[in-house]
């Protein structure tokens, strides 16, 4: 076996964020750049010899050839065999899915999620370990630490594999395995989810449009909603992969999923709309004309486990990150079980999961899951409603009234201000942070601030510290609005702010969201100062 040892230098800018080392593609093409970290990752892990890998992406553009070039460094780095989605795909899930249940030593996922794709769009690439789940950042760091002073990597001399030939192929000593990204997956979701009742409400004309928005649940779809569940054909649109998602941008919100949005405001909308993201752990869940914030989505998805088999003998407790709504609490609360309030990144759900403390999980960024793998799962959370409404046989809409009748609406909006120039969005936080002092006990209209602070978590399984996880003003009512900057965004800052308000009178809970939080809109602004610092008159996203 003919292993190159190729001098390198250190990379300064190669520090994995929540979601793994996100950059340009223009990085990643930098002689050496994509080598480095995955040597550091390897360095890191140290898997004994022979082991086995998992690896694959969401089929951006550049994906192939990183494939390529990985497969090549793990022949040279002792590991025995590789399991590789054909055509270089695998869903982030799906990827979590084939570890666990090959018990791999981890894998590599190369995504930048929801970001644009193409030759001048982003590239991601992340390392799960055997658990399924992201690398907590006692590992990134090292990988981080390592990528600092790394002077070489190993890669093998030699031609690539065929990615798209199922079966084993050899490189070198190193069995390749192609294999089929979906087949796994799918047996996962069908022992988890009523299909009998879904192909029932289906061939019964209820109607769904799933929107896989070019990206990489496409393949995942039409086997499942289409083949297995017998949709008609068509119901899956954007079903086809492409490297740079057809041009659009994979993030499952109202504003760039508008293709879906408009089908279901439409005059002959189907029952029940979804879309999913470029690796398909994100999800958006829509009715005829009415949108389900994901906050709501986890809570009702908790209220109703009990109806899908996977989940009929009781969920263990649920996890939330810190900006997600608190209608879940509400949902443990009823059930009996512990919610927990973690940092955003799902990584901090895989402890609560591996001890046994949680089943679901929900981000509001529209990530849903539970621990039937470690990341959140899009096409999961479309199944988990056509499992409700099999069973209930209530509109999407009718489904969520009744939820805020029997537990209260926690109105909730995300407004999000994407590609701020780093200093004006460094100095909105610090306009905020600075008015922590003084705003305990100030009161702006019907609404009296009652704490100030800036998020930190110990995770109660391993004592770890997460601090800076966000700043949060709280209200004497339980209102909230929160200030965090996003680490999934290439250019510049992305500044999101969260704002939630209860209501408990089933007369107003169907009040547009906006207008009822309008007052909390006008107290974020005048404490950050966000239009006068910026420049801008609205977000570039609400949700």
């Amino acid at each position: 076996m003919n292993v190159r040892i190729i001098p390198t230098k250190p990379f300064a800018d190669q520090k994995p964020g929540t979601s793994g080392l996100r950059k340009k593609v223009a990085a990643f093409k930098v002689p050496h750049y994509l080598e480095s970290f995955v040597q550091s990752v390897f360095d890191v892990v140290a898997a004994p010899a022979g082991s086995t890998l998992v690896l694959g992406g969401d089929g951006r553009y550049h994906n192939r050839e990183a494939i390529q070039v990985i497969l090549r460094m793990a022949a040279a780095n002792g590991f025995g065999r590789v399991l590789v989605g054909q055509g270089g795909i695998l869903s982030t899930p799906a990827a979590s899915c084939v570890i666990r249940k090959y018990g791999t030593h981890g894998g590599i996922i190369l995504s930048a999620s929801h970001n644009p794709g193409g030759p001048e769009g982003d590239f991601g690439i992340k390392y799960n370990t055997g658990n399924g789940g992201p690398a907590p950042e006692k590992i990134t760091d090292a990988i981080f630490a390592r990528s600092a002073v790394l002077s070489s990597y190993r890669i093998l001399d030699t031609a690539g594999v065929d990615l798209d030939r199922i079966g084993r192929q050899m490189l070198g000593d190193m069995a390749v395995e192609i294999i089929d990204p979906v087949a796994d997956y799918a047996e996962l979701m069908e022992s988890l989810f009523d299909f009998s009742a879904i192909r029932e409400l289906i061939d019964g004309g209820f109607r769904l449009c799933f929107d896989a928005m070019h990206a990489v649940t496409g393949p995942y779809a039409l086997e499942i909603i289409e083949r297995r569940l017998g949709a008609p054909a068509g119901t899956v649109i954007n079903g086809v992969p492409l490297p740079d998602f057809g041009g659009g941008h994979p993030d499952p919100n109202l504003t760039y999923a508008h293709e879906l949005v408009e089908i279901m405001n439409g005059d002959s909308a189907p029952d029940f709309g979804a879309a999913s993201d470029g690796d398909g752990d994100r999800n958006m869940i829509l009715g005829r004309g009415f949108f389900v914030t994901p906050s709501d989505s986890l809570a009702v998805i908790a209220a109703n486990a009990a109806l899908a088999p996977g989940y009929a003998d009781g969920i263990a407790g649920i996890a939330r990150s810190m900006p997600t709504s608190a209608a879940a609490d509400r949902v443990a609360g009823k059930l009996g079980v512990p919610c927990y309030e973690t940092p955003t990144g799902w990584k901090f759900f895989g402890n609560l999961m591996d001890a046994g403390k949680v089943t679901l999980c929900g981000e509001e960024s529209f990530g849903t899951g539970s621990s039937h793998v470690r990341e959140k799962d899009g096409l999961w959370a479309v199944l988990f409603w056509l499992n409700i409404l099999a069973r209930r046989r209530l509109s999407v809409e009718e489904i969520v009234h009744r939820h805020w009748a029997e537990y209260g609406r926690n109105v909730y909006s995300r407004h999000d201000y994407e590609a701020l120039p780093s200093d004006v969005a460094a100095g909105v936080m610090a306009q905020v942070r600075g008015r922590f002092a003084d705003l305990p006990g100030q009161r702006f209209g019907d609404y009296r601030v009652k704490f100030c602070d800036d998020f930190s978590y110990t995770d109660p399984i391993d004592g770890s510290l997460s601090s800076g996880q966000g700043l949060r003003i709280g209200f004497e009512d339980g209102s909230r609005i929160v200030l965090r900057l996003s680490g999934t965004g290439t250019e510049g800052a992305t500044l999101r702010i969260y704002l939630e308000a209860f209501e408990a009178d089933p007369a107003r809970q169907k009040a547009d969201a906006q207008q009822a939080l309008a007052p909390l809109i006008a107290i974020a602004d005048e404490i950050s100062q966000l239009r006068q610092r910026s420049g801008r008159e609205r977000p570039t996203v609400i949700t």
